[in-house]
């Protein structure tokens, strides 16, 4: 008898192909990232800079032979091969460029802040929304496995009980080189500062722990710490929310390095302290404790908190790109419509970064969040 035919494997799914739009440090970063993507999830097609010279030498230093490079943004949006966009551009130039790629029908993976404000990010989805073209913003440690996990033992009514205090705190020294001459601390560039940059992950910490529930209002800390041309270096806020949830953030170019994040709720407490950037690449720890009390005659805790360690196969940011690139190739390749809810998540973040802005600069009255 004749041996059954062997089963019709399908072919593997065609890698979408991405063009880099400006050639900024954390471009390198999503660079090395595409190159550690299994087979057919993305490829770089193209860099886009303003000088041809430039984008050659990105191509060569990245280690992406097969990326076109062109000697100007609109080149590169011309580009027939090019499907989707990573924009790494200064935040006063997304509107126009990341509006423009979308009227092309390029999917958008945008650098985050993703806007000045949420009318200019209200545009930037609206031009998405007509093109049919996925939206997603690069808070990289979202898609790390640690995030899920983490989720998972937050959803756990019984050990961890209601979120009720949430403290975030992200920071970084940064050089005298930096605070004179980066993007981030340029009004005409980056005018948002360190709440636009760092204080986008304490905002967004916040917003992931209460499931995305917008705050009511919030009042900005007293005493920001600005430079000489007006943007901010350190920061913080409180946000309250009508239950009587509260969360507390501070952000700053002037502190070390952290990224903590502690979460507070009736039967537990969740404590990180990498959150942003994890120690290790492809390991990242957490530690919780649950129905916590005192050894009597209050001589120490019992139960301990628990240590939790998730490892992963790939870092956040690839991890980041290849989630972006299964939600193109749903829509190129099975009709599928973009998923809403990155575009919906970065409009709260925005949101509630205005709100403190807006704090911030009325002298630290409280401001309602816009719903």
């Amino acid at each position: 008898m004749a041996s059954p035919a062997a089963p019709v494997q399908p072919p593997p799914p065609r890698p979408v192909r991405i063009g880099i739009l400006g050639c900024a440090d954390i471009a390198r970063k999503v660079s090395r990232a595409l190159l550690m993507l299994p087979p057919g999830a993305a490829t770089v097609a193209a860099v886009g800079s303003r000088s041809e010279d430039k984008a050659r030498r990105f191509v060569a230093e990245t280690g992406l032979p097969a990326a076109r490079p062109h000697g100007s943004y609109e080149s590169l949006l011309g580009d027939p091969d090019v499907e989707a966009v990573y924009l790494p551009l200064p935040t006063s130039l997304h509107v126009p460029w990341a509006t423009a790629a979308a009227a092309r029908g390029k999917h958008l993976l945008l650098e985050k802040p993703t806007a000045l404000c949420a009318a200019e990010l209200d545009a930037i989805l609206a031009a998405c929304d007509a093109a049919g073209v996925q939206f997603m913003d690069t808070t990289m440690w979202i898609h790390n496995p640690r995030t899920a996990k983490m989720r998972e033992i937050l959803a756990d009514k019984d050990a961890f009980g209601d979120v009720r205090v949430i403290n975030s705190m992200c920071s970084f020294r940064a050089s005298e080189d930096f605070l004179q001459n980066d993007i981030r601390v340029k009004p005409d560039l980056d005018a948002l500062g360190v709440l636009g940059d760092v204080g986008w992950y304490c905002i967004r910490s916040i917003l992931w722990a209460v499931d995305y529930e917008l705050p009511e209002t919030v009042i900005a800390h007293r005493h920001p710490v600005k430079n000489q041309a007006g943007v901010l270096l350190a920061c913080g806020a409180t946000l309250y929310w009508e239950d009587g949830k509260t969360a507390t953030f501070n952000c700053s170019f002037l502190l070390n390095l952290a990224f903590d994040v502690t979460i507070y709720g009736t039967n537990g407490t969740l404590h990180v302290t990498d959150l942003v950037i994890p120690y290790e690449e492809k390991s990242g720890e957490f530690s919780v404790a649950s129905k916590s009390n005192f050894v009597k005659p209050t001589i120490g805790w019992d139960p301990l908190p628990s240590k939790h360690v998730v490892t992963t196969d790939l870092p956040q940011e690839a991890l980041m790109v290849q989630e972006f690139s299964r939600l193109v190739q749903n829509i190129r390749d099975a009709g599928g419509r973009p998923e809403e809810k990155w575009p919906t998540i970065t409009r709260k973040t925005q949101v509630v970064l205005d709100a403190v802005n807006a704090s911030i600069d009325k002298g630290s009255v409280s401001i309602e969040v816009a719903s």
